[in-house]
């Protein structure tokens, strides 16, 4: 079995830390270098479920896309949830190991995995990175279809292809509008709009839209807006870099064991449609 040390250096090839953004919070959390490793647990999100998750499989190391200590904190205490969350991680011997926007720009990447779950065709990033002289890394995906379709068939197909939430999924613009080409991002894509903007793509898909950006975007163009939930829209990353280990796995003989949680962690557990206005 390969030490845990040894499992981090090839995801650090993966998803190198000084590719993350500076204010986020990559890396291993916790964990000992020393500690072996045959079976690892790909999730979104670092809560407790996925702690509980990994216990039961007998996972020693965990990998989420999102930190699970953003802005930094004075305490671990077992009273406060990501306390405790800690706590159940070092008890049972289990790392924690954070890939999160330099597995968004990465290639492939979190958007790219996105792109794959729609069937979609990844012609660029949608903002390059000014490093990479080969122009496949950077931040979201310029996309084609196959054929075109509605906005609307467009917008059924991210619903029935991404993972169920409770939000499920919004659009705004003509639902009969054609759509030939498509921006993606992984996660809250609305700090794109100028990029989106400028690569005269037919449609926009991400998540965390908020209002008076996505009312900008309809009113001054015919961009259609599909907005899924967060987490939907990250987890197809978790079965593309499971995929990346196992055949890291495979050619160092590891034989590790990867699993990819299926547990929803998406916060939004209700949705209720609003009436018609009186």
């Amino acid at each position: 079995m390969p030490r845990l040390s040894e499992v981090i250096a090839e995801l650090d090839a993966l998803w190198p830390p000084e590719r993350a953004e500076g204010w986020d919070a990559v890396g291993t959390v916790c964990g000992d270098p020393d500690a072996e490793v045959d079976r690892v647990l790909f999730a979104v999100d670092p809560v407790q479920e996925i702690a509980d998750e990994a216990m039961k499989l007998g996972a020693q190391l965990i990998v989420t896309h999102h930190p699970l200590y953003l802005r930094g904190t004075t305490t671990v205490a077992a009273g406060t949830f990501k306390g405790r969350v800690v706590h159940t991680l070092i008890k049972h011997d289990i790392a924690l190991h954070v890939a999160h926007t330099n597995a968004d720009s990465a290639d492939p990447g979190v958007s790219d995995a996105l792109a794959g779950a729609l069937d979609l065709r990844v012609e660029r990033p949608l903002v390059p990175d000014p490093t990479d002289p080969a122009g496949r890394r950077g931040l979201g995906r310029i996309c084609t279809l196959d054929h075109p379709e509605t906005l609307g068939a467009f917008a059924a197909r991210a619903a029935a292809r991404l993972p169920a939430t409770a939000q499920g999924i919004r659009l705004a613009g003509d639902p009969e509008s054609l759509v030939r080409t498509v921006a993606v991002s992984g996660g809250s894509g609305g700090s794109l709009f100028d990029a989106v903007r400028a690569s005269g793509v037919d449609a926009f898909l991400t998540a965390d839209l908020r209002h008076h950006p996505a009312s900008e975007a309809v009113q001054h163009s015919s961009l259609g807006l599909v907005d899924a939930a967060h987490w939907a829209t990250e987890w197809p990353w978790c079965e593309q870099a499971a995929a990346q280990l196992d055949a890291i796995s495979d050619r160092h003989g590891w034989d590790l064991r990867v699993h990819v949680s299926k547990q929803v962690t998406d916060p939004w557990t209700t949705h209720h449609s609003s009436g018609a206005p009186n």
